[in-house]
């Protein structure tokens, strides 16, 4: 009996590790048109702001990115899109990403602080093409209007844009997505051979 609970606990134990095996995260490193406070003078009172425009990655290169913990490139990367496990996309919101955490033991405790809610923004690293902002001195607000390249997306402490976020992917929404895939995949099938 005593032998049979520790098969079962070591059962369980290797479920648990399956289920976080794939640690995935998905969030918005940069956010459209919501503009933040770079720096806030404290003399004149003026807070300097910058606001990324819904175009300006219409031309950026994205082709090699890295994920990061707040931008700290002294440690290693999370995720990468070279190798398909960081995926950019740029919707009607923003830079939405999606990543599978690389399983390092920094990995493993951003993914737990992402899950636990500790972390749960993110930020951006990149350049801005020539003549790609403009800076409104009636608002104190620089337009980044188009983006040169991005070499980093970062789950951050303190984020400079308050609208971006980053979470855990539950492994439930993920097989849910799955099974969701496979059944239109086979009613489109069948729908084809019915055809015919």
């Amino acid at each position: 009996m005593t032998k049979e609970r520790m098969i079962q606990m070591e059962l369980r134990k290797a479920d648990f590790a399956a289920d976080d095996e794939e640690m995935t995260v998905s969030g918005y490193a940069a956010v459209f048109d919501q503009p933040a406070v770079m720096w806030h003078d404290p003399y004149s009172g003026i807070d300097y702001k910058e606001s990324v425009g819904a175009h300006a990655f219409d031309k950026a290169d994205l082709s090699n990115v890295v994920l990061r913990y707040n931008h700290n490139d002294s440690c290693e990367i999370l995720a990468r899109t070279s190798n398909g496990t960081l995926a950019l996309e740029v919707d009607e919101k923003g830079l939405h990403i999606t990543a599978k955490l690389a399983n390092t033991t920094l990995g493993r405790d951003v993914y737990e602080l992402i899950k636990r809610k500790d972390i749960t923004q993110m930020s951006f690293a990149f350049t801005v093409a020539p003549d790609g902002d403009v800076y409104d001195s009636k608002t104190y607000t620089r337009y980044i209007n188009n983006i040169d390249r991005v070499f980093d997306v970062s789950a951050v402490d303190l984020p400079a844009y308050e609208g971006t976020s980053i979470e855990a992917v539950a492994r439930g929404v993920r097989s849910a997505a799955r099974e969701y895939q496979e059944m239109a995949d086979t009613r489109r099938r069948i729908a084809i051979l019915t055809m015919n």
